[in-house]
């Protein structure tokens, strides 16, 4: 098992805008309500680079800079670990239309969009960070795996981290095979010692694999749960804004589980 703990989380999806509003919801004060997402400006990226970043670059940053505003930690100096199950999909089916042209015009710009560390890289250049980068999917299970990652650089490199991950719906041909709902991300910044400002400590481990995912009790979150990879996270995001101590089943790659014990400060 591996010990890390919860510095700030960063949380952007429909009824769900942020983690100070998010919070409201998990706790059962306010109710959800399914409202479109406004199209974010990611204050921390330079012009240029601000108008090549697409919805799915703009959604990570909605969650990044979400918890790197309540953290007391350089942004610069954090390892991050960015996971997404099928990165820039409308992307790639733009690209994938062009190939079939006569021309096969596909602009530079949507070609280094359409890489899976896109996101990654954006935040790179916006923070200035020199730290460590790792991009990751993992289908269903991509929230699971981008924290067991996260948490076993954290504890074994004695780092800070941002987790991000994040999805947006595919366009109609892939929308058959990979159903996503909803855009929804969630940003997590962990370190591997608590402070006056830790939220709660993770023990993270491999569970039973015959164990089932651990649902939300709300049915409308449970929906919003299974309507997005990135939001196999809420369980644990409820728990932490209700502060509750619990251990909790999240789905991995291959039909695994991630266990995670949750102790809130």
């Amino acid at each position: 098992m591996i010990k890390v703990y919860v510095n700030a989380v960063g949380l952007a999806a429909p009824g769900l805008e942020n983690w100070v509003k998010g919070r409201q919801v998990l706790r059962g004060e306010q109710p959800c309500l399914s409202r479109p997402l406004d199209r974010y400006k990611p204050k921390l990226l330079p012009p240029n680079e601000r108008r090549r970043a697409t919805e799915v670059v703009r959604l990570a940053f909605r969650a990044c800079e979400d918890a790197i505003d309540s953290s007391n930690l350089d942004p610069s100096t954090l390892a991050g670990i960015f996971a997404s199950s099928g990165g820039d999909t409308p992307i790639v089916d733009q690209i994938c239309r062009m190939l079939r042209q006569p021309e096969r015009a596909v602009s530079p710009t949507q070609f280094h969009n359409s890489v899976h560390n896109a996101a990654a890289g954006y935040w790179s250049i916006a923070t200035g960070s020199r730290a460590p980068s790792t991009s990751l999917a993992g289908y269903d299970g991509s929230f699971s795996a981008g924290l067991l990652e996260a948490a076993t650089q954290v504890a074994l490199d004695g780092v800070s981290a941002l987790l991000a991950v994040y999805d947006t719906p595919p366009p109609p041909p892939l929308f058959a095979k990979c159903f996503i709902q909803d855009p929804f991300a969630v940003a997590l910044v962990l370190t591997a010692a608590p402070d006056d400002t830790s939220l709660a400590c993770l023990t993270v481990g491999l569970g039973a694999e015959e164990k089932n995912e651990t649902p939300m009790e709300n049915i409308a979150l449970d929906a919003v749960r299974l309507g997005n990879p990135a939001a196999r996270s809420l369980p644990l995001l409820e728990a932490l804004a209700r502060k509750k101590d619990c251990q909790l089943h999240l789905p991995l790659p291959s039909d695994g589980m991630l266990m995670v014990n949750l102790t809130p400060y």
